[in-house]
């Protein structure tokens, strides 16, 4: 059994207020409580590609958080005032944020959220927007006709005032892309006309490539632009523009010219977001090749470096509000493949044993080859999980028809699926026939039902009177890779109907009644899960004493000493426990962390909780068994008993 290490100190500081980075950053989460990235108000996104993840700020309380691939929360920061923008260097090491309330640029670790740098900078007004481009971070700051250019070396030297004056009207929007890693635009946002500047940073010093302040014209007004790889601009996600000294030239738009902003890919794959749709088009393209449509507001998108994902907060509202009242991250996958349509066309009923026909069509904005092969599955009382049947392939048009002749009553489902290709995702459709066929009734007692680790528990299988065969089948399939579904029992049912079987509870379980049906019934199958707790027990060790305060025990401990949890489990292979930590402090519990520890082998570990090296703190801990996010769904979630400490000199 091994001992791992915590920090009480740690967790006492988050909340007291410190910057603390999140307690538990690697460990897993399950798909069904993994939780979601969200802020009160928008203050920046940022994709990293080394480190493949994505940061999301919060202007109003200073927070950035760090998110996977899936947007999934990792970890967040505190202590960012006034967060207005975030930047990502290069090799994805650091992320810069623009803190304008403190009037600093903070450089903080981007794997592990840690603040490896504070920059303070000479201004009452900003940094407002940062870029990463020409190895410098870059940002703007200053008011109204005051504003200017500052940057970071990678030494951590500070300089300012970087750009001529007047040469910027206001703290400029400022963009930078990796294809054109020695390029820095600012623009001038939400003014008419608005004004474009292009930089060559690529000695350190901003040079003027390009300055254009237009008057009339499809872009008078920005509040968007990006660079477009091999030079050019994107502008609020609509217009191409091609610029040179002092005036640029439209070379082309996107169809929706009401798009408020965009982003462009490292290949020029554009993503546009206006109101509550994001659209993704080829760099040329001329109609989208795929269309995420949102319930909500989207403020701000950006693409993974791979192109996989693109990033977007979606704005949420309250009755009574005309703007967001937050914002949440979603990820949008498989941008840069079109997604086809696929209609189906069954007869709504139809007779059991007779062949009947259905028809369909595929077909796409981004043409699809002919003679596209699709798969078609048939799902009945028969088939539960599907039965394929032989593949149809399309005609002119992408037209299609098969014929069938079902088997089985009840609800049949005929599924047509594509299985996509290089620029094509995935997609299927269905429709559903109603086949004649008398039901039987078929039941089985304790669906949903949880127990204590080792009950035994009887089950009852109950069938109606009415039919020829009275032969059941009940299978048993335990929760857990390691065992497989197996036969509990066969028979026919007692004169009442019923036939029952006996399970221990040590693990979750799918039993399956199966009912073969007659030459008058159908077949039929019913499923039921049961659940079985985890055994939980923990236990600390290392105090001086133990009493009690009110009707709870206490272990004591002086505030050098550093507690041990042992935590005892029912093995499972790669099984963790989540530790939960509270503290009390003014009167009530407050949730600091948690975090996974492994099991050994015998179902242990001990942890090392740490000394807090502070006296007057209470703390108590529990463990628990997460279904799915302790490794495996075994067991149904299982809560520990809370352990309390308290802290002396």
């Amino acid at each position: 059994m091994r001992t791992r290490s915590s920090s009480i100190a740690t967790a006492t500081a988050v909340l007291l207020g410190s910057v603390v980075l999140g307690f538990g950053a690697a460990a897993p989460v399950s798909a069904t409580s993994a939780p979601a990235v969200t802020v009160t108000s928008d203050g920046g996104i940022a994709a990293d590609g080394p480190l493949n993840r994505v940061f999301v700020a919060d202007h109003t309380a200073g927070t950035v958080y760090a998110a996977d691939p899936n947007g999934t929360k990792l970890g967040s920061l505190t202590g960012i005032p006034g967060v207005s923008g975030l930047a990502v260097s290069t090799d994805g090491s650091t992320l810069y944020a623009a803190a304008s309330a403190s009037h600093e640029i903070v450089a903080i670790d981007a794997a592990t959220l840690a603040v490896e740098a504070r920059y303070p900078v000479d201004t009452n007004k900003g940094p407002t927007y940062v870029a990463f481009a020409g190895d410098k971070l870059w940002f703007s700051y200053g008011d109204q006709w005051a504003a200017s250019l500052g940057s970071v070396d990678p030494s951590g030297t500070v300089t300012v005032g970087q750009t001529p004056q007047n040469l910027l009207w206001n703290p400029e929007a400022l963009s930078a892309s990796p294809t054109e890693p020695n390029l820095l635009t600012a623009l001038t946002e939400g003014l008419s006309p608005c004004t474009v500047t292009v930089f060559d940073v690529s000695s350190g010093t901003p040079q003027t490539v390009a300055d254009v302040t237009p008057h009339g014209g499809p872009v008078e007004i920005a509040e968007d632009v990006d660079l477009i790889p091999g030079g050019g601009l994107l502008l609020n996600g609509t217009y191409r523009m091609s610029y040179t000294q002092s005036n640029w030239t439209q070379t082309g738009a996107y169809p929706n010219t009401a798009a408020e902003s965009g982003d462009i890919s490292p290949h020029g794959m554009v993503a546009q977001v206006e109101g509550g749709t994001v659209r993704i088009y080829r760099p040329e393209g001329t109609q989208p090749i795929h269309t995420y449509a949102t319930n909500a507001q989207t403020v701000d998108a950006v693409w993974a470096p791979d192109e996989s994902r693109v990033y977007a907060l979606e704005g949420a509202y309250s009755s009574n509000s005309g703007s967001p009242t937050s914002y949440t991250l979603k990820i949008l996958t498989d941008p840069t493949r079109n997604v086809p349509t696929v209609s189906v066309k069954a007869p709504t009923s139809a007779p059991r044993a007779k062949k009947l026909t259905v028809t369909g069509k595929i077909s796409a904005t981004v043409p699809l080859t002919a003679g596209v092969k699709l798969r078609v599955t048939r799902t009945d009382l028969d088939s539960p999980k599907g039965k394929a049947l032989p593949s149809v392939t399309t005609g002119s048009g992408g037209t299609f028809s098969f014929t069938d002749t079902p088997p089985a009553g009840g609800t049949v489902t005929y599924t047509v699926a594509y299985a996509g290709d290089a620029t094509h995702t995935a997609v299927s459709t269905s429709a559903k026939v109603a086949v004649s066929r008398t039901t039987p009734k078929l039941t089985v007692s304790n669906n949903g039902k949880h127990y204590n680790y080792g009950k035994k528990v009887s089950y009852t299988v109950h069938l109606g009177s009415e039919y020829k065969n009275r032969t059941v089948a009940v299978y048993g399939d335990p929760y857990g890779a390691d065992e497989g579904k197996r036969l509990l029992k066969s028979g026919k049912v007692s004169s009442a109907g019923n036939l029952s079987v006996s399970v221990t509870m040590n693990r979750n379980w799918t039993l399956s009644a199966v009912y073969a049906g007659d030459d008058r019934t159908a077949s039929k199958t019913v499923t039921t899960h049961v659940y079985a707790y985890a055994r939980v027990s923990s236990a600390l060790s290392k105090q001086y004493k133990t009493a009690k305060i009110g009707s709870t025990t206490y272990a004591y401990y002086h505030k050098k000493t550093a507690p041990v949890l042992t935590t005892s489990m029912n093995y499972h292979k790669g099984r963790k426990v989540r530790l939960d930590l509270q503290l009390y402090y003014g009167g009530a519990w407050y949730t600091s962390d948690s975090e996974y520890f492994a099991l050994a082998s015998n179902g242990k570990v001990a942890v090392n909780l740490g000394a807090p090296g502070k006296s007057g703190l209470r703390a108590r801990i529990r463990a628990v068994y997460v279904e799915n996010g302790s490794g495996d769904n075994v067991n149904a979630t299982t809560y520990g008993s809370w352990k309390y400490m308290d802290f002396t000199s």
